[in-house]
């Protein structure tokens, strides 16, 4: 069944829409059985059609773009009156740059009208999540553009009287070249297809600064993008699955939409394809993390047989991980990595290995005890008390810093001082999520709100529809949009930034680790935290700082937990709460 919409504005509830058609995601999954293949529908998956929201860019032959932006009905006819024509000379070709509105997951659908010419019309097409990676060409001496991990530039014949549909990236923009000398072409539409799990946003979270509402509704649409088949980094690059930035992801995942299937199968994915005496990934510090996440789920669900499939492998993993602690000191031999920013600080990194291997070995004790594993918790006992006796000293790094000062390896005054230094020069999207943290737990509630504002709120004043996955705050102000043509003397935030293996165009601009602020005003302004494993208990307490009022929701195992607060003119707090059966509110 297809169901056409009409424009409307986006719905916190569900994902994102513009002008579309939504049909049930046409991909199999294939298995084959006795010699046939047999197809499986995966049934939450949805694809939608999206009309161009604007035409950014028409060169060359091209007339009646304004026919593009056109609701099709999905059906091509022999009598198409409002056609785009693209007609190109000896000496040029024919283009557009077409603006979807918003960062997708998906293809291209590329619908001909009838002409003189019944040739099959050769188009090239370039995706883009910015302006300048549509109008770029990976064949270019010295391009920072690729086709790695997602094929974004390509050629396609589009046929006489019908339909073409391909691609399967991260995009926003899309360029289309007519190519050939003297070649016509008529398209009746250009539609993007936009692929995403259909499912409810169960979290919700609305309060009286606008500009953190859209930063928590962004985050939220950033991972949702993220939970493809599998729960992905990047929907452009990488497309994997990377354990390190599944923490931050985890943890939107279910502020947002609760107990998902993703989640597990993507931990067990990792955990299947890695022995337990390698780290995974090649990095050791995210064998740490999925000891971490492994944690978080157990609190949050309280799934006992899933925590006792991973008995035996997180057994063997932490004895692997206590194999490279020297006395209190981690000295972990290779992969050493906590984020880009901090990747050619070793002190920095120290730190926070340091701090994270306390973590794990903390969280591995309390599974241990979850399980009745007597023996395993008093090793992860012992190891974690031996760890504390060494502190590094707190570096100039906001990361390191933060990771420290959340395992009270650190002062909360010298800590504060550090992630505040510079405002949001220093943060980055992935470890800005445990600089909140930090700050939270020191009791600076007004000044991390200000942070996500500065920070995750500056992506969005340069047309950010998703968070990025890594963003250099001190360029900002010199920057051009990214949903613009970057104007002479503006520093082109996309092509010319980045570093590492993001540099320029290959920079990922939906990386679902860049979704903390969305886990952290459900946690910390609404005030919902668990306090005993599955929900059971849970505390609400809630730091509106300057806001005036705070309102939402909270996934849990039992149904969602609803909240309002709204701040009285002596300053107190007056709180509406409704809990579902099952969850008992504690001081």
């Amino acid at each position: 069944m297809v169901r056409c919409w009409g424009r409307r504005p986006w719905l916190p509830d569900r994902c994102p829409v513009f002008r579309k058609e939504r049909v049930v995601s046409v991909r199999t999954l294939s298995r084959v059985q006795e010699g046939k293949s047999v197809q499986r529908q995966d049934a939450e998956f949805v694809s939608e059609y999206i009309t161009p929201t604007r035409i950014m860019l028409a060169e060359g032959g091209v007339t009646g773009t304004e026919n593009l932006l056109r609701p099709y009905c999905g059906q091509v006819s022999t009598n198409e009156p409002n056609v785009c024509i693209f007609r190109n000379g000896k000496d040029g070709r024919s283009s557009v740059l077409l603006d979807f509105g918003k960062e997708i997951q998906g293809g291209i659908q590329i619908v001909r009208a009838m002409s003189g010419d019944k040739a099959a019309a050769r188009f090239r097409v370039c995706f883009g999540e910015s302006v300048s990676e549509a109008l770029s060409s990976v064949d270019e001496a010295g391009a920072t553009a690729t086709n790695e991990h997602s094929v974004r530039d390509f050629e396609i014949s589009v046929p006489w009287l019908g339909a073409v549909e391909y691609g399967n990236t991260g995009f926003r923009f899309v360029r289309l070249d007519l190519l050939g000398e003297d070649a016509e072409a008529l398209l009746v539409a250009v539609r993007a297809i936009s692929r995403y799990r259909d499912i409810p946003y169960v979290g919700q979270f609305r309060c009286s600064d606008e500009r953190l509402n859209q930063i928590w509704q962004t985050g939220a649409y950033t991972v949702h993008l993220s939970m493809q088949e599998y729960l992905w980094d990047g929907i452009k690059r990488d497309r994997l699955v990377w354990i390190g930035d599944m923490h931050p992801e985890v943890m939107a995942v279910n502020t947002v939409f609760g107990d998902h299937k993703v989640v597990r199968k993507s931990l067990d994915y990792v955990r299947n394809s890695t022995p337990p005496t390698v780290w995974m990934n090649g990095i050791c510090s995210y064998s740490l993390w999925w000891i971490i996440i492994q944690h978080h789920l157990y609190e949050y669900y309280g799934d006992i047989a899933y925590l006792r499939e991973q008995h035996a492998y997180l057994t063997e993993l932490l004895h692997t991980v206590m194999a490279n602690f020297d006395g209190s000191k981690e000295n972990f031999k290779d992969g050493r990595f906590i984020d880009w920013p901090t990747s050619e600080k070793p002190d920095a990194i120290h730190a926070g290995l340091q701090a994270l291997s306390v973590r794990a070995m903390e969280a591995g004790a309390d599974m241990a005890g979850w399980l009745g594993d007597s023996k395993l918790k008093e090793e992860c006992s012992a190891a974690a008390l031996k760890l504390r006796e060494y502190k590094p000293s707190v570096t100039s790094s906001k990361q390191a810093a933060a990771l420290l000062y959340l395992e009270n390896m650190a002062g909360a005054d010298e800590v504060r001082d550090v992630i505040l230094a510079g405002g949001a020069n220093g943060f980055s999207s992935f470890m800005g999520y445990y600089m909140l943290e930090a700050l939270a737990k020191s009791g600076n509630y007004d000044e991390a709100m200000k942070m996500i504002s500065e920070y995750w709120g500056a992506m969005l004043d340069l047309g950010a529809t998703t968070f990025w996955e890594d963003f250099d705050y001190s360029k900002a102000a010199g920057a051009g949009r990214i949903d613009e043509i970057v104007p002479e003397g503006k520093y082109d935030i996309h092509a010319d930034g980045g570093a590492y293996c993001y540099v320029g165009l290959r920079h990922s601009f939906c990386h679902g680790w860049a979704s903390g602020p969305t886990t952290w005003l459900s946690s910390h302004v609404l005030g919902v935290e668990p306090v005993e494993p599955g929900f059971k208990k849970v505390r609400i307490n809630p730091h509106l700082g300057s806001l005036e009022w705070v309102e939402g929701s909270y996934p849990t195992p039992y149904g969602p937990i609803t909240v309002s607060h709204r701040k009285s003119a002596d300053g107190s707090v007056k709180s509406s709460i409704h809990l579902p059966k099952g969850v008992r509110l504690v001081k």
